[in-house]
């Protein structure tokens, strides 16, 4: 997407969700759209000893806050574009450092974190441009975890008339090895069978 159609898109993007902070909150909505997708991702975070991470894309800051009610590591970041997400985010917990700024261009320096991770909103990321600063803010050894909604899931196909791309499989490998990034993990993130047209995959990478 040429850069002045994808600064175009951030905006509507990050003006939507801060006018939609409080419709995020819902808890329907969080319990069976994104609750199991970050669940397992906090899963892959304790497996892999993380001790400073940060939730990119984190919104009102739920699963940023879990990671650091569950996981009790030494640092937790959440970053996100839109103020109206941040300060519910802000509001909600005092121990996760809340910072401003796109995927594309972390507020961090070069391999500090452990592990970055982001849910339900890869879609809207320019992905080889997040992926490639996923890598340069990582350890060597360090871990990026993304959760995608899959080509085929009704969800995703809301956004197929937009700029947002829902990769496949088989695309999420390849971006994440342009990354410089091993994926030591992919599959779909397990659901009740009743709301499997939100599918959903989880893809984990290793920065060697």
């Amino acid at each position: 997407m040429p850069t002045v159609q994808r600064r175009i898109f951030n905006d509507v993007v990050t003006g939507f969700w801060s006018l939609a902070a409080p419709l995020y909150n819902l808890p329907v909505l969080q319990s069976w759209v994104y609750r199991p997708a970050q669940t397992e991702v906090i899963a892959v975070l304790r497996e892999q000893g993380s001790r400073r991470i940060a939730d990119i894309a984190c919104g009102t800051g739920i699963m940023a806050d879990r990671i650091q009610r569950e996981l009790h590591p030494d640092e937790v970041y959440g970053v996100d574009m839109a103020e109206g997400m941040l300060a519910q985010a802000r509001a909600r917990s005092a121990a996760v450092q809340w910072l401003t700024g796109p995927a594309e261009a972390l507020p961090f320096d070069d391999g500090v974190l452990d592990a970055v991770v982001t849910t339900s909103a890869f879609h809207f990321f320019d992905q080889p441009a997040a992926l490639a600063d996923f890598h340069r803010v990582l350890r060597p050894g360090g871990v990026v975890a993304v959760t995608t909604f899959a080509p085929e899931g009704g969800l995703s196909r809301l956004t197929s008339a937009s700029p947002a791309h829902a990769p496949s499989p088989e695309e999420m490998r390849a971006l994440f090895s342009g990354a410089g990034l091993t994926v030591i993990e992919q599959h779909r993130v397990h659901r009740p069978a009743w709301i499997q047209p939100v599918a959903d995959m989880l893809t984990v990478g290793r920065k060697s």
